[in-house]
C-alpha cells in the first residue's frame, strides 16, 4: 500500500471511528451521568419535540413538578410517552402522593388517565432532531443485526490494513536477507578472477 494511500486511508478510518465513538456516548455513555435517551415516534408534542428525534431525559425530583414541565414517563410495561404536565393533582387521601394530568402539545384532549409519580421518569433536557429514526431502527431486528454487522466491518476495516502492512514488511525483509548486497557480491566475485 502506497504512503499517500495509507495516510488517506488513516484519516477516513480516524474519522470513522470517531464517529463511532460519538455515536456510542451519544447512545450509551450518557447514562453514566443520569441521562436516558428515547426516541420520539409520534407527533403529539410537535413542534418541541419533532417525530424521529432523539430525547435525553434526566432524572428530576417529582414533587418539584408543575404544571407547565415536560415530563417523560411509563405508560405501561413497554410504552414510554413525553407529554407536558397540565395538573397536578395531589391524592386525596395522601396529599404526598402526587398525580399528573398531561397533554402533548399537538393533540386536541387531555391524557385519558393521570401518571402516577412512581410513572415519571424524568423531564428531557435536550434533543437531536432525526436521530430517533436511527436508534430506533437498531434497537430491534433487523436493525440490530446490521448494527452489530457494521460494527464487525468497521473494525476489520479499521485493523485491515495494519495487517496487509505487517505482511508487506516481512516480505520485503525476507527478500532483503535472500539477497546478498552489491558489494558483497562483487568483492566474492573477485575473489573467485584472482583464484
Amino acid at each position: 500500500m502506497g504512503k499517500t494511500v495509507r495516510k488517506v486511508w488513516n484519516i477516513v478510518s480516524s474519522v470513522i471511528v470517531a464517529l463511532a465513538v460519538l455515536l456510542a456516548v451519544a447512545l450509551v455513555g450518557v447514562r453514566l451521568v443520569g441521562v436516558q435517551v428515547f426516541a420520539v415516534l409520534s407527533g403529539s408534542m410537535e413542534p418541541a419535540y419533532h417525530t424521529g428525534s432523539l430525547i435525553y431525559v434526566k432524572s428530576v425530583d417529582y414533587t418539584e413538578l408543575e404544571e407547565g414541565d415536560v415530563i417523560t414517563f411509563l405508560l405501561d410495561e413497554d410504552t414510554v410517552a413525553t407529554h407536558r404536565i397540565v395538573e397536578v393533582v395531589p391524592d386525596e387521601s395522601d396529599p404526598s402522593t402526587l398525580r399528573f394530568r398531561t397533554k402533548g402539545d399537538a393533540n386536541d384532549a387531555e391524557d385519558g388517565g393521570l401518571v402516577h409519580y412512581k410513572n415519571v421518569i424524568g423531564t428531557p433536557v435536550f434533543t437531536i432532531p432525526k436521530l430517533g429514526y436511527a436508534v430506533d431502527y437498531i434497537q430491534r431486528p433487523p436493525g440490530m443485526y446490521v448494527a452489530i454487522s457494521a460494527g464487525a466491518i468497521l473494525l476489520l476495516l479499521v485493523f485491515l490494513p495494519d495487517l496487509f502492512s505487517g505482511e508487506e514488511e516481512a516480505g520485503s525483509k525476507k527478500k532483503k536477507k535472500r539477497r546478498k548486497p552489491k558489494a558483497a557480491r562483487s568483492a566474492s566475485h573477485r575473489e573467485k578472477r584472482r583464484g
